[in-house]
């Protein structure tokens, strides 16, 4: 692994996206416990398109307009669905005290399938990996999935700090009702407009 990749990486990761977006939500309204299981669900999303992406699979999307858009309108509608449980009751940023074996599974459950129902994940690992592989490498598999287990680790440690930043405001938040309720509009609105940008991209 050379700096480049670990910068570049580093970069891509802070960037706030949906992964992020979900693990500050969790974070503030269930803990820091709960913001890790998010942070283990958005990781294990990336394992499908990285594994894409190291045997070509994620071609497909690039060359089969079909394929993509199935995959981008599936993703579409399960962002629309994650604005929606978060402005309901019970939703991801209802408040659990005691948080149970259900909610633990579900956590992980919705954090991965924001990452496996983004068919642009896929391209930009097909895109992203092999930039930092040497020609002169006979075999890349090895390499490219070394490559993507670092970027998985990363991805996750900084989803962790992200919801302990979110954790540590937890008590300020729910002491004030009206800041939870403008946070849960803010979030529920982001998902939403991220879920309308990625149905009006082509690619």
């Amino acid at each position: 692994m050379t700096l480049e990749f670990f910068l570049t990486s580093l970069v891509v990761v802070i960037l706030p996206g949906t992964g992020v977006l979900y693990t500050l939500a969790i974070g503030l309204s269930r803990g820091f416990k709960m913001s890790v299981m998010a942070a283990v669900g958005c990781t294990l999303g990336i394992v499908p398109a990285a594994l894409a992406s190291v045997v070509g699979l994620a071609a497909i999307l690039h060359t089969s307009a079909l394929a993509f858009q199935v995959i981008k309108y599936a993703g579409v509608a399960y962002l629309f669905y994650m604005a929606w449980g978060i402005l309901r009751e019970g939703g991801a940023l209802d408040v659990e005290k005691a948080p149970d074996v259900k909610s633990t599974y579900k956590t992980i459950r919705d954090g991965a399938l924001l990452n496996v129902l983004n068919p642009k994940l896929s391209l930009f690992f097909l895109a992203f990996l092999p930039q930092f592989v040497p020609a002169s490498v006979a075999n890349p598999t090895p390499l490219m999935l070394s490559l993507a287990a670092v970027f998985m680790a990363m991805t996750f440690v900084v989803f962790v700090a992200y919801g302990a930043c979110a954790a540590l405001t937890r008590d300020f938040v729910l002491s004030r009702p009206s800041v939870l309720v403008w946070l849960r509009r803010g979030f529920a609105g982001t998902f939403g407009f991220l879920g309308l940008k990625l149905a009006l991209s082509d690619r």
